[in-house]
């Protein structure tokens, strides 16, 4: 390698998965097998389905989705947390970061939001939340948010969150209806 990592391999799998504390009396915590309900739930929504190109077969397969967060830190890759609200407690959401490069110090984004709680500004504070301890703590320098054009509500969210649209990715993405253009959305640590 000409240039050295901007972070060293272990940076992630160094520290144990926090939990993070979002505005809104949200919480986020990594992923339970526990909350496999939760998931097939969540993956029966038609919105969910259509933006995440999946759904749940069963509970084992939601079992198994559940179980697959703690590789993924550990292989330095992947995170993802349970958006859980207040006063139950009750996972409501998703957030994680996908296809992290510690050499580049970079991720890309990902959220979702069920159903009964979408309209009160939970994927804003659990990205923001991710956010946060992404760029303060672990250091990335910089994060992507990526969605079809024609899902608006990921625009208003990457819009409130302050990431610009940097691009859009033409035919990038195959979807059950066919090609999707793509917008690429990102903020850098220093953006403030």
């Amino acid at each position: 390698m000409l240039v050295p990592p901007v972070l060293p391999a272990g940076s992630l799998r160094a520290v144990r998965q926090p939990r993070l504390d979002a505005d809104g009396g949200l919480t986020l915590r990594p992923w339970r097998v526990g909350d496999a309900g939760t998931v097939r739930r969540a993956f029966e929504c038609p919105e969910i389905q259509r933006w995440h190109l999946r759904r749940m077969a069963d509970e084992v397969e939601a079992r198994d989705w559940t179980a697959r967060w703690p590789a993924g830190w550990a292989a330095e890759t992947d995170a993802s947390w349970a958006v859980l609200a207040e006063p139950t407690g009750e996972p409501v959401g998703q957030v994680g970061l996908r296809e992290i490069r510690l050499d580049q110090a970079s991720a890309e984004l990902s959220y979702w939001v069920m159903p009964a709680a979408r309209g009160r500004g939970v994927a804003v504070a659990a990205v923001r939340a991710v956010q946060v301890w992404a760029f303060d703590r672990l250091g990335l320098h910089r994060l992507d948010l990526r969605h079809s054009t024609a899902n608006r509500a990921s625009c208003r969210v990457a819009d409130r969150l302050g990431y610009p649209v940097e691009g859009t990715l033409r035919r990038a993405w195959w979807h059950a209806d066919g090609w999707h253009d793509v917008h690429l959305h990102a903020r850098l640590r220093d953006e403030g």
